[in-house]
């Protein structure tokens, strides 16, 4: 297949559905006065001629394109030629844990502050590494026993060698840590209610576990024992390891969209609220698929310049294909979508994702900065914005 086009630059963005073994690709925008080009598909690669020469752009391994099965080729002001066509992907059914920053249990893990590499507790052995349930499962509790409930009133903490995992945070017992550095934990000034039914300052121990080399908050304390890590802000390795240098964007979308991609499949849940542990909610995410891989790509005359999906701090020669996960968002920051961020909380089919607030704000630039760098025509859908989030 061969189309024909006029672009100094030329711009292009596949996004291969693994499930759905279909492909969308988008071929830049032709600019009055440009050059002609001739575009070639085959199942491996994309070629692209001028005048100036003859450029490639190799498709990753196990991916194929089908071209006899071009179709809807059109052109859109603003974006450029679309066509969709058939891709075969491999498609790895493995399924995807949250916990993969760790190694197996038994082992001496160490965690580290995600942002600075500080060592937050050393040589930790995990014995027991345990998911904890549903939110709910108290009530489940009390609506299927036919005597009262054990449980009640009685929270779940972790023994010494023990660290749960929730939707988003690590509970790790602390109890014989006393010779480890500890994170910073400042005092702070709290409202409450006194008997005369008038606001009174108060000063109280604030919960919050900041690292003492970067301050950037890790998590919350939740008893003496018991300290809560948010999986945005931690790192856990086996301690003969070193600690993974990983750019903070790329950290954050990962970790987001393992949460995402695990609790829709474990609770056949797509809506969530992005909440700061202020309790103000900044972001609406829906998520649309998890088996998107996407390309994207710049032609300049002779050579092609590959960019990482969504993610500029990476070295130049890394490979332009990502797996993601593509969200539709709404930000709810200086009071926008206020109406639908209270239709949502209130809603039981929405879940709620707690994170530290500057989280949620690293999180929102982020989707912004995948929003701007699609092609105008994807941009929004059903009055959302579109974004995707590397795996």
């Amino acid at each position: 297949m061969a189309a024909a086009a006029a672009a100094a630059e030329a711009r292009v963005f596949l996004e291969v559905r693994r499930r759905l073994q279909s492909a969308l690709l988008i071929l830049g925008d032709p600019n009055e006065g440009g050059l002609p080009m001739d575009v070639c598909i085959t199942p491996t690669s994309l070629q692209m001629k001028s005048p100036g020469g003859c450029t490639e752009l190799w498709l990753p391994a196990g991916v194929r394109l089908v071209p006899s099965s071009c179709r809807g080729l059109q052109h859109v002001a603003g974006d450029g030629l679309h066509l969709r066509l058939q891709a075969r992907a491999e498609f790895c059914t493995k399924p995807i844990s949250v916990f993969n920053q760790s190694s197996q249990a038994q082992e001496c893990c160490t965690f580290y502050c995600q942002s600075c590499g500080e060592i937050i507790i050393r040589n930790r052995k995990l014995l027991r590494l345990l998911p904890l349930p549903h939110e709910n499962w108290g009530a489940l509790v009390d609506e299927w026993c036919c005597h009262a409930n054990p449980f009640a009133n009685k929270p779940l903490h972790p023994q010494e060698n023990d660290c749960f995992t929730g939707d988003c945070f690590f509970l790790v017992n602390l109890r014989h840590d006393l010779q480890q550095p500890r994170p910073a934990v400042a005092p702070v000034e709290t409202r409450c209610l006194s008997s005369e039914n008038h606001l009174k300052m108060k000063p109280k121990a604030n919960t919050k576990v900041i690292c003492k080399r970067c301050k950037v908050m890790l998590g919350e304390t939740v008893s003496s024992e018991t300290t809560k890590f948010y999986m945005t802000e931690i790192i856990i390795q086996p301690s003969e390891r070193n600690f993974p240098i990983i750019p903070r964007s790329q950290f954050v979308q990962s970790v987001i969209a393992q949460c995402l991609v695990e609790l829709s499949s474990a609770r056949s849940t797509f809506r969530f609220t992005l909440q700061g542990h202020n309790g103000k909610t900044y972001i609406l995410l829906w998520l649309l698929n998890s088996d998107s891989l996407v390309i994207e790509a710049l032609e300049s005359s002779t050579s092609i310049k590959k960019f990482p999906l969504l993610e500029d701090l990476l070295k130049a020669d890394s490979s332009s294909a990502w797996n993601a996960v593509k969200v539709l968002y709404q930000p709810c920051i200086k009071s926008r979508n206020a109406e639908l961020a209270s239709s949502w909380e209130s809603d039981i089919s929405v879940h709620c994702l707690t994170l530290p607030s500057a989280t949620c704000l690293e999180l929102l630039l982020i989707l912004s900065r995948s929003n701007a760098t699609l092609p105008p025509s994807l941009r929004c859908m059903n009055s959302f914005q579109v974004a995707f989030l590397k795996m």
